[in-house]
């Protein structure tokens, strides 16, 4: 399949990250093969009218738990221990196959719909996360949540559940689909058994995706037993000597900081998140200015509420001027940068997603720009940062397929999805 965008503004966010106005967009199979003026010798199966929209990288939502979207709305107003220890993991524990697809497609729709096309997961029964991704032509990254418990045997089939699930999903549906091991949290694994996780993810090749330094209490827990913060705990048992996805990081300190970035520690911002459960805000600016990669992501839709990642840019940029009392913390251009390329750099994909380029697999959405919302049209990476909503995601592209045109799912029933994961999700809470 071949396809022309014609006539767009393309925000392309790769060495250039100015707009470019008036341009076309000729796809030919998965890749972008051309970007420029148009060219009457290149003929295509079908042509996309780009007037009025914006074409920029599909946002990459680097840390979440799609399938918690059955949980949306359960559990609010509550602080994050008691979140999960009471709330939370009691529910889980009584989760089936059935209910992780269907919370997965349901949040893959909300995805697809918002202008996420590719998303980093970390949950249980990852296989039907994979089926779903497979199923409805999203780019993902799988990676089985891994919490020690006291059986020795439990422990060891987390392993092995881990290893086949790279082996029989790592590099399918054409390459949309990657595996990564994921140890839960230091304050959840101890060091014998993050130990073994680290073997694995090297004898696997695989990176580490990992939740650090999320909130003050694990930050003093970890203190108070090891003398250390939860990063420099890890690092000198040598978690960072395999690529690294770390999750939150909001309570880190100058020394942390050094460490993540001596190391090349993707940083996985979750604003939303943090904010709705209390845990703080991360230090994004300082992280950056130190050479750290600092990724976005949503969280899970149960902590969040929802999958809106231009929800998260705008958070990440106003937020950090708040914080920094500075109004040039974070510009617009960076909270972009955040969402797509960086976030294609932490999941270690950004030889092919995360920017518009020749050659680059093509994965891009388009931003209708005939809002009232979006007028008058002063500076679009602005309107794209502070002015858009999720809503306003027209048409998206992922691996050279249409997923989703003039707001239409192509790959999705989302009548059937909805009422699936409302069927599933009253019946796991009255358990």
């Amino acid at each position: 399949m071949s396809i022309l965008i014609k006539n767009v503004t393309l925000l392309p966010m790769g060495a250039k990250k100015e707009p470019i106005e008036d341009t076309n967009i000729y796809i030919e199979g998965d890749k972008i093969q051309y970007i420029g003026e148009l060219k009457e010798e290149l003929k295509v199966d079908r042509v996309i009218d780009g007037k009025n929209k914006v074409a920029m990288p599909g946002l990459v939502n680097a840390h979440t738990h799609i399938s918690m979207s059955l949980l949306r709305n359960y559990a609010d107003d509550v602080p994050l221990y008691e979140w999960l220890t009471q709330k939370i993991w009691p529910v889980e524990a009584n989760l089936t196959e059935e209910d992780v697809y269907w919370g997965a497609m349901l949040s893959i729709a909300e995805m697809i719909q918002s202008g996420i096309t590719c998303f980093s997961d970390m949950y249980f029964f990852m296989e039907e996360v994979g089926k779903a991704a497979e199923e409805t032509g999203i780019r993902g990254v799988l990676s089985r949540g891994t919490i020690e418990e006291e059986s020795e045997a439990l422990n060891k089939e987390k392993l092995d559940y881990t290893k086949n699930l790279y082996k029989n999903w790592n590099g399918k549906a054409d390459g949309r689909i990657k595996v990564m091991v994921a140890p839960h949290a230091p304050y959840t694994c101890s060091p014998a058994y993050l130990e073994k996780i680290i073997d694995l993810a090297k004898e696997l090749g695989a990176g580490i995706h990992i939740h650090l330094s999320e909130t003050k209490k694990e930050v003093e827990d970890s203190f108070e037993q090891y003398k250390k913060s939860p990063i420099k705990h890890v690092y000198d048992l040598g978690l960072f000597e395999i690529p690294t996805l770390a999750a939150h990081c909001v309570h880190v300190s100058d020394e942390d900081i050094e460490i993540l970035s001596a190391n090349g520690v993707s940083v996985v911002n979750n604003p939303g998140s943090n904010l709705k459960l209390a845990s703080g805000f991360a230090p994004v600016e300082k992280m950056i200015n130190r050479g750290v990669n600092v990724a976005l992501g949503t969280d899970g839709s149960s902590s969040n509420n929802n999958l809106n990642m231009f929800e998260e840019m705008n958070l990440a940029a106003v937020i950090n001027k708040a914080v920094n009392e500075s109004a040039v913390s974070i510009p617009a251009i960076t909270a972009i940068e955040m969402a797509t390329s960086n976030g294609a750099k932490a999941l270690n994909w950004e030889d092919e997603i995360g920017s518009i380029e020749v050659g680059k697999k093509a994965d891009l959405i388009l931003v209708d720009m005939n809002k009232p919302h979006l007028y008058p049209r002063h500076n679009v990476v602005s309107a794209l940062a502070y002015s858009c909503q999720a809503s306003d995601v027209e048409t998206v592209i992922v691996d050279g397929k249409v997923l989703m045109e003039k707001y239409e799912l192509k790959t999705i029933d989302i009548e059937k999805v909805m009422y699936n994961a409302e069927k599933a999700a009253h019946s796991l809470v009255n358990r």
